[in-house]
């Protein structure tokens, strides 16, 4: 345990990198889908946008999102790190299980785009990308301000 108060920075450091890319791939994936619900089945530009979303989500969403929870399990391991009488973890927890569930969602939407079966319009798209903005909202506001 004593290691991982002296890695403590270091951990950090990496987690709040994790969390940028996992929240890019997040913000963008689904906008990716508003765009390919624009495209018919099996055209080009939907075989375009299913590699773009693979990539997207295979090289950096995916990897990023272990990082994430890798880094931040080691976070909260670390002695002193967390305040466990506090309250403002558990909704940070709770904007990071929705943000994960969004992830998982998106996983899933992306496999239907991929054997042509989206039957979801645009509109749920733009919903679906606002989950994660929102989810992320909470999270900083509960690191940096602590409420409660």
């Amino acid at each position: 345990m004593t290691l991982l108060v002296e890695l403590y920075p270091w951990i950090k450091a990496l987690h709040v990198v994790a969390v940028i890319a996992w929240m890019a791939g997040l913000l963008y994936l689904p906008r990716l889908f508003v765009y390919h619900c624009e495209v018919p089945p099996g055209s080009a530009e939907s075989e375009r946008f299913k590699v773009m979303e693979r990539r997207l989500l295979k090289l950096i969403t995916n990897p990023a999102g272990i990082a994430v929870w890798v880094f931040g399990i080691l976070l909260v391991l670390t002695p002193g790190a967390v305040d466990w009488s506090s309250g403002w973890w558990h909704l940070k927890m709770l904007g990071i299980l929705v943000a994960t569930g969004a992830h998982h969602v998106m996983m899933a939407r992306r496999k239907d785009f991929l054997h042509d079966r989206n039957r979801r319009p645009q509109k749920y798209y733009r919903i679906l990308n606002e989950v994660p903005t929102l989810a992320m909202i909470v999270i900083v506001v509960m690191v940096i301000v602590k409420p409660f």
